[in-house]
């Protein structure tokens, strides 16, 4: 009897399968005739943009209702989105053909049955991530960019191209070289292709760009994402990302005193980038392995929370980043309910950054306590990953946990999952209850530590070298700030030097000495509180604020030099070089100075 049984659902197994594999399996109609094809390529970020315009004609007897569109092999490992326009509600679906089974296919659904002599307009975007490599692959720091895009001329597809332009929208003017299938035109940053007529199905005409890309080619490599669920009125979300570079990597040493003083040094770098939340987000926290990250700025938006990050270090060609980014939003605006049936509605992935690629995220949601029944439904095809659980403090058995991931995530793909679970409302009262039974043990153990006598000595030597830590670092934070006024005065020079304005010259600098003023006066006044615990390291802060002077007074020279004797022209071309190179020396001088006395500082 469990022979046959097992053999009734194996032939059912078989039977099934063969039904998926047969619906899994289309035929190129040669009714279908792309009569007119507009494809919009955009290259000017770090992802391939391609929009196509596509104008079906059916040419047959009998209507048609879906048609397939093809990928290209250079591009099959690549494609990160495939679809319509927003809110067009374009159904798309990964086939295979029987006639060409080592080519990707995507069956696409026409809103309505398109019939014998019509045509319809049909629009699709595509979206590649990793399609732009860097050429050549290693630069300097004072080196711009150039990137290679490879693709098609033609519209890779099974069907008769009756037309076809394409517009190639590189952002710049600064192009190498670029392939000249005729006819070919350059207006700017743009490139027209076309039009090309009677093209046959899968033609193939390799198309190279080379050119100038300095825009942010950033990566995220691994993202964690944790949405913690709580009955109590808040949902908790983290983010564990982990960043890279993928643009051309750094050849030679880095120079920070270069890349602050230069504009043009390390223009494909990533200083910052902008992070959106959403407009509920509240106590939003950035850090990393070492702790808080204050360089990020927070603007509340009427829609939107935006996040300006800015990582410890600016991002080079193959440099690498790790932070932690969380924020809490009301549970009201994601958590419904009816009795006891709940529902999540949450985004799977948030808006890192513009332009982003997300090779790899896994999204955790932790339920409450005692949560049954759960039901996932996501927007798009995932692998879900076994269900766990997760402890914490007031648990007895344990949060369930459900997991999903996925890959090679770009902007299309932050939409909304669904998550339908039963929460029963009686253990609403299980923390309360846990709670007062651990206060009722706190207050007791206070009672018995009352009445007992625990005499510690007080450690006065280890507090004292906290209290020294804490001040050195204070002394380094308004040194820190006092450097960026020495910034803000070497660009006031070089637009004097260039416009020779000293009026306002002087009015710019009347700021920065004002800052820098008081930067000294704060390293002075705590200079002052450490002379009494700890002489060494106050001497050390005054011998620090001795170099400082000396180095003020070089960019006095400096300044003296410019407004008295260069605008004036009281002094030649080589005089002032000359003077200038010995003036640069001397900050160099004092800064390797400065900087040995701030290591022993740490």
């Amino acid at each position: 009897m469990k022979t046959r049984h097992l053999f009734q659902f194996l032939v059912l197994l078989i039977n099934l399968s063969a039904k998926v594999f047969a619906i899994s399996l289309e035929s190129i109609s040669a009714d279908v005739v792309l009569k007119n094809v507009d494809r919009s390529i955009d290259i000017s970020s770090q992802i391939a943009k391609i929009s196509h315009k596509i104008t079906l004609e059916n040419v047959g007897k009998k209507e048609v209702s879906s048609f397939l569109f093809a990928i290209d092999k250079l591009f099959e490992e690549k494609v990160a989105f495939l679809g319509g326009q927003p809110g067009s509600n374009l159904k798309v679906y990964r086939v295979k053909n029987q006639e060409h089974p080592d080519k990707q296919f995507w069956r696409i659904d026409l809103k309505e049955p398109l019939q014998q002599g019509k045509t319809t307009l049909v629009e699709i975007e595509l979206v590649l991530s990793n399609a732009l490599t860097a050429y050549p692959t290693k630069i300097t720091q004072k080196e711009k960019q150039l990137v290679r895009f490879s693709g098609n001329h033609y519209l890779y597809s099974p069907y008769q191209v009756s037309k076809q332009t394409t517009t190639v929208n590189i952002g710049t003017r600064n192009v190498e070289s670029y392939s000249k299938l005729s006819p070919v035109s350059q207006s700017d940053s743009v490139f027209n292709y076309g039009p090309y007529t009677q093209i046959s199905p899968f033609s193939e005409d390799r198309m190279s760009i080379h050119y100038e890309n300095n825009s942010p080619f950033l990566s995220v490599t691994s993202l964690v994402r944790t949405i913690e669920v709580s009955h109590w009125g808040n949902i908790a979300i983290e983010e564990t990302i982990d960043l890279l570079h993928t643009g051309a990597q750094l050849k030679g040493p880095f120079s920070r005193y270069e890349y602050q003083r230069e504009v043009q040094s390390g223009v494909s770098s990533v200083k910052a980038f902008k992070t959106i939340l959403p407009a509920a987000a509240s106590n939003v926290y950035y850090r990393d392995e070492i702790g808080n990250i204050s360089t990020s700025h927070m603007r509340i938006m009427s829609d939107s929370v935006e996040l300006d990050l800015r990582p410890r270090f600016p991002l080079f060609g193959g440099w690498k980043a790790h932070y932690i980014l969380g924020y809490n939003v009301p549970s009201y605006e994601y958590l419904y309910n009816s009795g006891d049936y709940y529902k999540l509605k949450m985004r799977i992935v948030d808006h890192v950054f513009d332009d982003m690629i997300i090779d790899e995220a896994v999204t955790k949601i932790i339920l409450p306590e005692g949560s049954d029944k759960i039901t996932l439904t996501t927007p798009y095809p995932i692998e879900r990953l076994p269900d766990s659980f997760h402890y914490t403090y007031l648990d007895t058995k344990g949060k369930p946990v459900v997991s999903i991931k996925l890959k090679n995530l770009v902007e299309h793909h932050i939409q909304d999952f669904e998550i339908n679970y039963v929460f029963p409302r009686l253990l609403m009262f299980q923390e309360p209850i846990l709670v007062a039974t651990a206060l009722y043990l706190l207050f007791l153990l206070v009672v018995v530590y009352v009445r007992l006598d625990f005499s510690i000595t007080k450690d006065e030597q280890k507090e004292n070298r906290m209290k020294i830590s804490v001040l050195c670092d204070k002394v380094l934070e308004y040194h820190d700030k006092r450097a960026v006024t020495y910034t803000a005065f070497e660009s006031c020079l070089a637009k004097l030097k260039q416009t020779k304005d000293v009026n306002s010259f002087m009015a710019a600098t009347k700021i920065v000495n004002q800052d820098y003023k008081n930067e000294c006066n704060h390293i002075n006044e705590l200079a002052l509180k450490m002379k009494s615990d700890a002489p060494e390291m106050a001497d050390k802060v005054m011998d620090l604020q001795k170099m400082d002077k000396c180095l003020r007074e070089v960019y006095t020279y400096q300044q003296s030099l410019y407004v008295d004797r260069m605008v004036p022209g009281k002094i030649s071309r080589g005089q002032f070089t000359d003077a200038e190179n010995n003036l640069n020396k001397r900050k160099e001088d004092s800064i390797d100075k400065i900087n040995a006395i701030i290591r022993s500082l740490h």
